[in-house]
C-alpha cells in the first residue's frame, strides 16, 4: 500500500485510507491507474501511480484502489488507461481533479471516492468559449471553501455523503440543489432538497450525514432559476449505495458525479473572412474595427459565433498573391491590412488623404496591393508625427515586452525582406543565417534603420489593440470569436528564417486527389519535422496557440489530418499528385520480390511509349520528342535532365528557344508533359532506393493497364494495404502526440477540418480527444453518398451547406443541372422539376436543415445568409466564391456588396434568420426578436415546390 511519505518532526501521523472507484469498460491488455500531484499517487509520473484492479459488479466493470493518506491530504489527479507496461493509451479529458478530504476525518477511516470517466465532449463546455463567453454563469457568485465541515458529532450508524457535480451551462443566477428518496434530500421537492455551494471551477459541492438504514438512496441534481423555477437533471435517478456487509466500511462516501444531465446544447453562426467585411468607416477591405459591427448583426441575428480566416501577416511576395491567407509570412503577426488608420491616432492630419483613398479604393473586391501601400504609407505619415509618444507609453513598452520573441525578429525579417528585395532569406549574404546576435545588432538603438524596425513595432502594437478591442466587445455580447490555425508556413516566412530545424525545407505540404481537385493539392509550404519539434515538447506550437488565444476563444484546425499524416511533396512538384504520406510505412523491394515483381525501373520511371505520344500529341509528339525526351531504346523514351521534373518542365516551357513552335499551346503541352511524368505505378524514395509508395490512383495510369494480370493484382493489394491499412496504427500515435500539446495549449474551444480522404482512426481519435468535426452537404463523408443528410450528423460537428473552399449554395444550385435534379429528388423529396435559380425559398429549406440538425453548430458563409432574400442576389452568384483550390494563385479578394451597416438596418433578414435559430431549438444570445415568428416561420415542401 502506498503512502503519503514521511513526516519529519512529528511523532504520529493520522492516517485515512482512500479508496477510489471508477466505472469504465476497457479491452484485453488495458487496465487503469491514477496519477496526481502527491507522492502517494505517482507526483505526475505515470509509472509510479496507483494501480486500479477490476471488479464486476452487476452489469458493471468497477477499477477500484486504496492507498493510505495524512488525515489533511489534499492532490489533484487524474486517470490513465494503460497497457501491461504502463504506457498511456488515453487520458480523461478536462482539468485536472480536485481532492480535498471532509473535515472531521479520523485515523483510519475510510473515505471512499466514486468517480466518473471524464468525457472530451463534457470537457468541451469548461472552455473559454463557453466558460467566459455563452454562459459566463459563475461569475460573480461567490466562491466558498473547497473543504466541506460537518455541524455534528458522528455515531456508528452515520455516513457521510459529499456530492459534487460539475455545472458548466448552468444559467446566470441559478442554484443547484440535490433532491431525492428521503428527507435530508427534500423526498423529491426541489425547494426543499440539499442546498449545493459553488467551489470555483463550474463545481458545486454539498454534504449530508444519512444513516446505514436509509440506504439505497435514489436522487437528482436540479437547477433553480433567480426567479425560483426548477429543472430537474435528464435520465434516470442516480443511486447511492452501501455495502453493508463489509467488515471495514467507508465513512465517508464522494460521490463524483460528472456534469449535470442536460439537452445537448447547439448553437448557430456565420462565417466570413475579416477581407470580406464591408463598412461605411473602411477603407478597401474589412478591418479589425468592423468586427464590432458584424457582432451587433450577429446578435441580431441569433447567433453566438463569429467565425473568420486566417489573420496573420502574408506579405511575401510584396503583391496580390499574399493575399492567400493560409500562408503566413510570420504566424505570430497579424496583418496590417486588417489596420484601421483613422484610429492611430486622436489628431491625424492626413484626412483629406484618407478620404481620398476611401474613395478610390471602395471598389466591387478588394485591390490588395493598392489598399495596403495606401495604409501603410499613411500608417507612416502619423508614425513619424507621433512616434516618441507612443514608443515612450506604458501600454507599449508592456506590449513590446510580452512580445519580443516574436516582434523582434518579424521586424527584421520585413527590413532585410525591403532591403534585399526578396523574403527568400537564402539571398540575404550574411544574414540569410539567423542568430540572437544578429538581430541584436540589426535592432539596436542607433541604425540608419532604427524607425523602419519601430514602424513595423507600432503597427503590430496598433493591430494587436484594435483585435483586442473587438475580441472584448465580442465577449461582452456573449459572441464566440473563432479564428482559424493554418497547417502550413511558407518556405519564405520569420518562422523558417528563425527555427529552420523545424522544417523540411526540400520538401511541400499538399493533399492527395479529392473533391477539390482530382490532380491533388499542392500548397507550397514545407513539412514539419516532427521529430525536431517534439524535443521542446511542440513549444512553437504551443507558442502560435497562446498567441491566438488572446483574441480568439475558438479556433478551426485547417486540414487536422495533417496532424495524423501529411501529404508530402519533393520540392521540385508543382502538382499534388507524386507524393507520399508522411509519417507512413512503405513497401518494401521484399514484399514486391516475394510476389514475383522485380522491375523497379518499368514501375517506377515514367511510362513514355510512342502510341502514348502520339494519342497525347497527335502530330505534334516529334517536336514534343526532340525537345523533351530522349529515346532510351526503340520507341521507348524518358525526360531530358533539364526537364525531368514538373518545375523544370515549366521553366522549359517558358525559356526554351525553341518556345516559338508551342506559344499558342503552352497549357494544353504543359498538361501533357505532366501528364506523361506522372505515369509512373510506384513513387521510390529519395531517401532509400529499396522503399516504394504507391502513385494515387495508379489504376488510371497507362503503366498500370500495360501490366500483366499477376501484377496487377498484387498491386491493387499492396496499393489498398498502403492507403487503407497498415498506416492507421502509426497515424493514430501520431496525432495522439501532436494534438493533445495543441488541445492544452490554450483554454480555447477546437475544431478539426476533417474533409478529404479519411483514414479511419481520425474520427476516433477526434471523438477521444473532444475535437468537433466538419460537415459539409455536398462533401459527405459518409461512402458511395452525394449529399449529406444534416438530419443524421453527429452531434460533435459543425454543419454547413458550404465553406470559403468550394462555391457558395447559389452558385452550386445553379451551375449544374443533372445534380440539381439528383439532390431534389432525394434530400427535397420531391420528383418535380427544380427551380433552375436558387430562390429563397430554395435557400430556406437547406438553411433550416442545417439549423434543425443534431449537430453542435450550425455555422453559415455570410453569403448563403444573404441568399434568403432577393433583394441581396442580385450579384452573379460564381462572384461571390471566395477560394478555388484549383488554382495555386487565385485571387483572394470577394467583398460582400452591403455594407454591415446597412445589413444592420435590415430588421426582416435578421428576424428570419433569428427565426431560423429559435424554431431549430439552438442557443441565442440576448431576447427574442420582434416579429421573428411571423417571418421566421417553416416553409413546407409545399411552398417551397411553387404550390399554394
Amino acid at each position: 500500500m502506498a503512502s503519503s511519505g514521511p513526516t519529519s518532526g512529528k511523532k504520529s501521523l493520522n492516517t485515512v485510507t482512500l479508496l477510489f472507484k471508477l466505472p469504465y469498460y476497457t479491452q484485453w491488455g488495458q487496465s487503469l491507474l491514477i496519477t496526481g500531484s502527491e507522492p502517494a499517487l505517482g507526483s505526475w509520473n505515470v509509472k509510479q501511480g496507483l494501480s486500479l484492479s477490476p471488479v464486476h459488479q452487476d452489469n458493471e466493470l468497477i477499477w477500484c484502489g486504496k492507498v493510505s493518506v495524512a488525515a489533511a491530504f489534499t492532490c489533484e489527479y487524474k486517470y490513465y488507461v494503460v497497457d501491461d507496461n504502463k504506457n498511456v493509451l488515453r487520458w480523461e479529458a478536462g482539468e485536472n481533479r480536485k481532492l480535498v478530504l471532509p473535515s472531521g476525518v479520523q485515523e483510519g477511516d475510510i473515505i471512499e471516492i466514486r468517480d466518473w470517466w471524464q468525457d472530451a465532449s463534457e470537457a468541451l463546455f469548461l472552455r473559454s468559449a463557453f466558460k467566459n463567453v455563452v454562459f459566463n454563469a459563475t461569475e460573480g457568485v461567490k466562491k466558498e471553501s473547497q473543504s466541506a465541515s460537518l455541524n455534528k458529532s458522528l455515531d456508528p450508524e452515520d455516513i457521510v455523503v459529499q456530492f459534487v457535480i460539475s455545472c458548466p451551462r448552468l444559467e446566470s443566477g441559478s442554484t443547484v440543489v440535490v433532491t431525492g428518496s428521503n428527507p435530508q434530500l427534500g423526498r423529491w421537492q426541489a425547494q426543499d432538497g440539499l442546498k449545493l455551494t459553488y467551489v470555483g471551477d463550474s463545481l458545486w459541492k454539498a454534504i449530508c450525514v444519512l444513516r446505514k438504514s436509509e440506504f439505497p438512496v435514489k436522487y437528482k441534481y436540479c437547477q433553480i432559476s433567480q426567479a425560483g423555477n426548477s429543472s430537474l437533471e435528464l435520465g434516470p435517478n442516480r443511486e447511492v449505495d452501501i455495502d453493508l456487509s463489509s467488515p471495514k466500511q467507508s465513512r465517508y462516501v464522494v460521490l463524483s458525479d460528472g456534469a449535470l444531465r442536460d439537452e445537448p446544447w447547439r448553437g448557430a453562426g456565420v462565417a466570413v473572412p475579416v477581407f470580406s467585411i464591408r463598412s461605411d468607416e473602411d477603407l478597401g477591405v474589412g478591418e479589425f474595427l468592423d468586427l464590432k459591427l458584424l457582432v451587433d448583426w450577429a446578435v441580431n441575428s441569433g447567433f453566438h459565433l463569429v467565425q473568420l480566416l486566417p489573420i496573420n501577416d502574408t506579405s511575401v511576395n510584396g503583391m496580390w498573391w499574399d493575399s492567400y491567407p493560409y500562408s503566413s509570412l510570420s504566424v505570430f503577426a497579424l496583418h496590417p491590412l486588417y489596420l484601421r488608420v483613422q484610429a492611430l491616432s486622436d489628431a491625424i492630419p492626413a484626412d483629406e488623404e484618407i478620404q481620398q483613398a476611401k474613395k478610390q479604393l471602395d471598389k466591387k473586391d478588394v485591390d490588395y496591393e493598392a489598399t495596403l501601400s495606401s495604409k501603410l504609407s499613411i500608417a507612416r505619415k502619423i508614425f513619424n508625427l507621433e512616434k516618441d509618444k507612443v514608443l515612450n507609453s506604458s501600454s507599449f513598452k508592456q506590449f513590446l515586452s510580452e512580445n519580443e520573441e516574436w516582434l523582434k525578429p518579424y521586424a527584421a525579417f520585413c527590413f532585410l525582406r525591403d532591403f534585399f528585395e526578396t523574403s527568400d532569406h537564402s539571398q540575404w549574404g550574411r544574414f540569410s543565417q539567423f542568430s540572437k546576435e544578429k538581430l541584436e545588432k540589426l535592432i539596436s538603438e542607433g541604425t540608419l534603420h532604427h524607425d523602419v524596425i519601430h514602424f513595423h513595432y507600432y503597427v503590430q502594437y496598433h493591430l494587436y489593440m484594435q483585435l483586442s478591442d473587438a475580441a472584448a466587445y465580442a465577449r461582452k455580447k456573449k459572441v464566440i470569436l473563432k479564428g482559424d490555425l493554418p497547417i502550413g508556413v511558407d518556405r519564405n516566412s520569420v518562422d523558417t528564417w528563425v527555427y529552420p530545424t523545424l522544417f523540411r525545407m526540400n520538401t511541400a505540404t499538399g493533399a492527395p486527389p479529392d473533391y477539390f481537385d482530382k490532380n491533388g493539392q499542392n500548397w507550397g509550404f514545407p513539412t514539419y519535422n516532427w521529430e525536431e519539434m517534439s524535443k521542446d515538447n511542440y513549444g512553437w506550437w504551443r507558442a502560435r496557440l497562446t498567441q491566438m488565444a488572446k483574441y480568439f476563444t475558438a479556433y478551426r484546425i485547417d486540414h487536422i489530418l495533417g496532424f495524423f499524416r501529411i501529404w508530402e511533396l519533393p520540392d521540385h512538384a508543382a502538382t499534388g499528385l507524386l507524393g507520399k504520406f508522411r509519417p507512413s510505412i512503405p513497401l518494401s523491394q521484399e514484399e514486391f520480390l516475394s510476389e514475383g515483381l522485380w522491375d523497379f525501373n518499368r514501375m517506377s520511371r515514367p511510362y513514355i511509349r510512342q502510341e502514348i505520344l502520339e494519342e497525347k500529341f497527335g502530330s505534334f509528339w516529334t517536336v514534343i520528342a526532340a525537345n523533351f525526351l530522349n529515346e532510351y531504346q526503340k520507341q521507348c523514351y524518358e525526360f531530358k535532365e533539364d526537364c525531368n521534373t514538373e518545375k523544370k518542365i515549366i521553366a522549359k516551357i517558358k525559356t526554351s528557344p525553341e518556345k516559338s513552335l508551342w506559344l499558342e499551346k503552352e497549357d494544353s503541352i504543359r498538361r501533357g508533359l505532366f501528364d506523361l511524368l506522372q505515369n509512373v505505378v510506384l513513387i521510390r524514395d529519395p531517401e532509400d532506393p529499396t522503399k516504394f509508395y504507391p502513385r494515387f490512383n495508379l489504376e488510371d495510369t497507362s503503366s498500370f493497364r500495360d501490366l500483366d494480370e499477376h501484377s496487377k493484382n498484387v498491386l491493387r493489394r499492396l496499393y489498398y494495404d498502403y492507403y487503407f491499412a497498415r498506416q492507421e496504427n502509426l497515424w493514430r500515435q501520431n496525432a495522439l502526440k501532436t494534438l493533445p500539446v495543441l488541445l492544452n495549449s490554450s483554454d480555447m474551444l477546437a475544431c478539426g477540418e476533417d474533409l478529404g480522404l479519411i483514414p479511419a482512426c481520425v474520427h476516433p481519435v477526434m471523438q477521444e480527444l473532444g475535437l468537433i468535426g466538419l460537415r459539409i452537404q455536398r462533401m459527405p463523408s459518409e461512402p458511395n453518398t452525394e449529399f449529406g443528410i444534416p438530419s443524421q450528423y453527429s452531434y460533435m460537428t459543425v454543419c454547413a451547406p458550404s465553406c470559403h473552399d468550394c462555391s457558395t449554395l447559389r452558385a452550386w444550385w445553379e451551375e449544374d443541372e443533372g445534380r440539381r435534379s439528383r439532390f431534389y429528388k432525394t434530400v427535397v423529396g420531391s420528383d418535380e422539376e427544380p427551380p433552375s435559380r436558387c430562390t429563397p425559398e430554395v435557400v430556406h429549406f437547406i438553411v433550416q436543415q442545417h439549423f434543425d440538425a443534431p449537430s453542435m453548430w450550425a455555422i453559415f458563409p455570410l453569403q448563403d445568409l444573404l441568399a434568403l432574400k432577393d433583394k441581396y442576389t442580385s450579384r452573379p452568384a460564381p462572384e461571390e466564391t471566395i477560394n478555388d483550390p484549383t488554382n495555386p494563385r487565385h485571387y483572394w479578394r470577394f467583398r460582400v456588396h452591403v455594407t454591415l451597416e446597412s445589413l444592420l438596418d435590415d430588421k426582416d433578414i435578421q428576424a428570419t434568420i433569428k427565426g431560423l435559430v429559435t424554431s431549430s431549438g439552438r442557443s441565442f444570445p440576448g431576447k427574442k426578436v420582434e416579429g421573428a415568428d411571423e417571418s421566421g416561420e417553416k416553409l413546407s415542401k409545399v411552398q417551397l415546390n411553387g404550390k399554394a
